[in-house]
C-alpha cells in the first residue's frame, strides 16, 4: 500500500468517519488534489478497507470556456473507468463582486444538493496544507482575529446535517497530491486561473510564500501547524466558556442570541473581538467576507452614546444596538 493511501486511512480513522454501509460524494475538479484523493479512496474501496457508496462530483464553472468543458470530460471519463457514479452541473456565476466567492458558493451549493440527492453523510474535498497556508495569510492580510487565523476545519457542517470533510487537510502537501498522481500513472488537469494574479491567493501563493519558504523551507507545514494550534485553543476557550456558564446555571449559549452590551464593555478588546467574532460565527454561519472594519464598527457601535444605531455587515446583516443589548439581524437581499 502506498504511503499516501495509508495516510488517508490513518487520519479517515482519526477523524472518527464510518467505513462502510455510508454513502459520500467526492468533490473532483480534475486537479492533483481531488485526484489524488480519489485515487487513494478506490484504492482503499478495493482494498475493502472502506465500504462506501462513492459518488464523484464535478461542477464546471465555465469560467476557461473549452478547457472547463475538458475538465469535465476528464472526470467523467475517470469516474467511469473506475466504476463511480458521477454527477456534474454547470454554474451561472455573478461576475460582478468577488469571482472567487461566488464560484465557492456555487460549488458548495451544488454538492449540498448532490449529497441530499445521493443520501450522503459527507462530502470530501482535496484542501491540502498548502491551501491551509494560503488560507492562514489570506486571513491575516485582511486583519482577521484568531477564528479567521485557525483558517478551515477537517470536518465542519455543511447542510441539512451532511458533513464537510477535509481528510488531507492535516498532513498532505501539494507536492504529496502531484507525486501519489505522477507515481500512480494517473494525470491530472491544470487550471490557468491558479496562474492568474488578479487574485489574492495566487499571489500569495506564487510571491509571498516562496520567499517565506527561503527563511523557513518547511513554511507550508509551519503555518498549517499554527492554524491547528490556534483551532485547539479556539475550542478550549468555548469549552471552558461552556463550563464557566454551565456553572453559573445561567443555561446560555456562547454567542447566541442577544449580547449584553454591559458585558461586552467590560471586556478587554481582545477578548471582546473574539466574543464578537465567536456570536457572528453563529449568527450568520460562518466568517466569510467580515473584515477587521467591520469588528471595529460594532465596537464603535457598543461604546456609543446613542441608543437605536446600526452597524451593517457583507452578505446580507445588520448589527442593531437598542435596549441595552446587541442583535443580530438578517436582511433580505434583493435579487
Amino acid at each position: 500500500m502506498h504511503k499516501f493511501v495509508r495516510s488517508l486511512i490513518t487520519e479517515w480513522r482519526k477523524l472518527g468517519l464510518p467505513v462502510e454501509g455510508e454513502t459520500i460524494v467526492v468533490a473532483v475538479s480534475g486537479g492533483a488534489d481531488s485526484m489524488s484523493l480519489l485515487l487513494a479512496i478506490d484504492e482503499l474501496r478495493r482494498r475493502k478497507k472502506l465500504q462506501l457508496g462513492v459518488v464523484v462530483a464535478h461542477l464546471n464553472h465555465k469560467l476557461r470556456d473549452r478547457e472547463s468543458d475538458a475538465d469535465e470530460k476528464f472526470v467523467a471519463d475517470f469516474a467511469k473507468t473506475r466504476g463511480f457514479a458521477f454527477v456534474s452541473a454547470s454554474a451561472k456565476l455573478k461576475r460582478t463582486g468577488n469571482l472567487e466567492q461566488n464560484a465557492r458558493d456555487a460549488r458548495y451549493k451544488f454538492l449540498s444538493k448532490v449529497a441530499r440527492d445521493s443520501k450522503a453523510f459527507a462530502v470530501l474535498t482535496g484542501h491540502t496544507q498548502n491551501d491551509q497556508a494560503e488560507t492562514f495569510l489570506l486571513n491575516m492580510i485582511r486583519g482577521s482575529g484568531a477564528n479567521g487565523l485557525a483558517a478551515m476545519e477537517p470536518v465542519r457542517a455543511l447542510d441539512h446535517g451532511i458533513r464537510l470533510v477535509r481528510p488531507l487537510l492535516s498532513w498532505a502537501t501539494r507536492e504529496d497530491t502531484e507525486n501519489f498522481c505522477r507515481e500512480s500513472g494517473v494525470k491530472y488537469r491544470s487550471d490557468r486561473m491558479n496562474d492568474d494574479e488578479a487574485f489574492t491567493r495566487v499571489r500569495i501563493r506564487k510571491s509571498i510564500l516562496p520567499m517565506l519558504r527561503e527563511i523557513n523551507p518547511r513554511i507550508i507545514e509551519t503555518l498549517a501547524r499554527t492554524a491547528l494550534l490556534l483551532r485547539r485553543g479556539d475550542a478550549e476557550t468555548r469549552r471552558r466558556g461552556d463550563g464557566e456558564k454551565r456553572g453559573r446555571g445561567d443555561g446560555a449559549t456562547p454567542g447566541a442570541g442577544d449580547l449584553m452590551l454591559s458585558e461586552l464593555k467590560s471586556m478587554a478588546r481582545p477578548d471582546l473581538y473574539d466574543t464578537l467574532r465567536e456570536w457572528l460565527r453563529q449568527a450568520r454561519g460562518d466568517l466569510r467576507g467580515l473584515r477587521l472594519k467591520h469588528i471595529e464598527s460594532i465596537e464603535s457601535l457598543i461604546f456609543s452614546q446613542k441608543s437605536g444605531k446600526t452597524a451593517e455587515l457583507p452578505g446580507g446583516g445588520r448589527i442593531v444596538k437598542g435596549g441595552g443589548r446587541l442583535r443580530f439581524a438578517h436582511i433580505k437581499v434583493e435579487k
